[in-house]
């Protein structure tokens, strides 16, 4: 398994926003850990990991910041969207309300961020469909009407969390390809070694300082 001091061609800068109570901090201890976080606390401020993967074949550093989703910490969480390339945008599968303010988180990336921003929607918790509120069928349509990546993961088990960020990363790679997204672009959210663009690199852009199912696969039916 890759580690985050592993080389790499690219660096994207991910962010994991939605509503306080979500999992957010949960599907980043999964996705580098490999195991759930049992007694996570809700996030003050911004947390960060990194990890290195495989994306079709290229070497990929996730530098990802995990946001607080409570509403006292937006003043400072919203400096970290500026040139961020991806984000997985949550929500609790056994909460409606989180689901409910998924339109104001997607403006918010929509308009902070990088204009080419890839979003993976993603409904946490699978594991408790017994207490629902959501159904599948209902976040897919708005998957579809705002033109996301979707899938339902759990934090806990590690379902489809690996899914969750190779499917957003896959989306940004591909956005460099077909020249979408131009990684010389002072804030594209993207960083590139020598050798893997064009030869120099290049720096991520913005965000603040800091240490710190459907289920087989994603739904992806929009032509935005």
């Amino acid at each position: 398994m890759a580690s985050s001091t592993d080389p790499y061609e690219y660096l994207f800068k991910f962010l994991i926003i939605g509503s306080a109570g979500t999992g957010k901090s949960c599907l980043l201890h999964q996705f580098l850990e490999r195991k759930f976080k049992a007694d996570s606390s809700h996030t003050i401020g911004v947390e960060f990991g990194s990890k290195v993967i495989d994306v079709n074949g290229r070497t990929v550093k996730l530098q990802i910041w995990d946001t607080a989703g409570q509403e006292r910490f937006k003043s400072v969480t919203r400096s970290y969207y500026r040139g961020a390339a991806g984000a997985l945008l949550v929500y609790d599968v056994t909460s409606r309300d989180s689901y409910n303010a998924l339109s104001n988180w997607l403006s918010d990336a929509r308009s902070l961020a990088s204009p080419n921003i890839a979003i993976v929607m993603i409904g946490n918790k699978r594991d408790l469909d017994a207490d629902r509120e959501v159904t599948l069928m209902e976040a897919s349509q708005f998957a579809q009407q705002n033109c996301l990546l979707f899938l339902e993961t759990s934090a806990k088990t590690g379902e489809n969390v690996e899914d969750a960020f190779g499917h957003c990363a896959r989306a940004i790679l591909s956005k460099i390809e077909s020249g979408e997204v131009d990684p010389e672009r002072l804030g594209s959210g993207v960083q590139f070694t020598a050798g893997s663009f064009s030869g120099r690199s290049r720096s991520l852009g913005g965000g603040g300082g800091g240490t710190g199912d459907h289920g087989g696969g994603p739904l992806d039916n929009c032509q935005c």
